[in-house]
């Protein structure tokens, strides 16, 4: 009897070998950061009435918010370039890269984003409506779409709102070149929402 089922077990470890050596293994993924250029500050210098801001993450459709790198090849298909992630989902990077131009531009004392439990006396919310690559007479083109509202936190009362959008080419089809354009796309976006959010009296 304890031959027999030594067999038996003999067998059943060389059958879960032979499974796992045909199952195909997985491709590892690369893992891309938001490039971080230099946020260049606004061409105003005059400073916020408001000493704190409070930076929140963007809601989004459930397509943007994830990590997969987005491309529409053709029309309103939706898909993602194979084998490669953001670090984080879309509307956190795009809160990040807020964070970080509103602290080099230093015309707001404190800022601060929804992770940290800081008072602030307005935030800047909004809704991530495009955050992609997208293919316009064959040539790649990211797209960003961010809008944005300026509320007080005391009232609740919306004090401004807007839409920012900036398309910017790719210099080529290539993965690295598509998350370069989303750096410098990022940039200018960020530097369009500073200079509107230091002007809002």
């Amino acid at each position: 009897m304890t031959t027999l089922l030594l067999r038996t077990a003999l067998v059943a470890a060389s059958l879960a070998l032979t499974a796992c050596s045909i199952l195909p293994k997985a491709d590892p993924l690369a893992v891309y950061r938001l490039p971080t250029p230099a946020v260049a500050t606004p061409a105003s210098t005059g400073g916020s009435p408001y000493r704190a801001l409070r930076v929140t993450t963007p809601t989004a459709n459930r397509s943007l918010d994830s990590e997969r790198i987005l491309v529409l090849p053709e029309g309103d298909m939706i898909k993602s370039y194979a084998g490669v992630r953001w670090s984080d989902p879309a509307p956190q990077l795009l809160r990040d890269r807020l964070l970080d131009a509103f602290q080099a531009d230093g015309r707001f004392p404190r800022v601060s984003g929804d992770n940290a439990n800081i008072a602030a006396e307005v935030e800047l919310d909004g809704v991530l409506g495009a955050f992609q690559t997208e293919y316009r007479n064959g040539a790649p083109q990211v797209v960003i779409v961010y809008d944005a509202r300026l509320v007080d936190t005391a009232t609740r009362q919306q004090l401004a709102a807007r839409r920012f959008s900036v398309v910017q080419p790719v210099a080529g089809s290539k993965v690295p070149q598509v998350v370069t354009a989303f750096g410098t796309a990022s940039e200018r976006l960020a530097t369009e929402v500073v200079g509107w959010v230091t002007g809002v009296r």
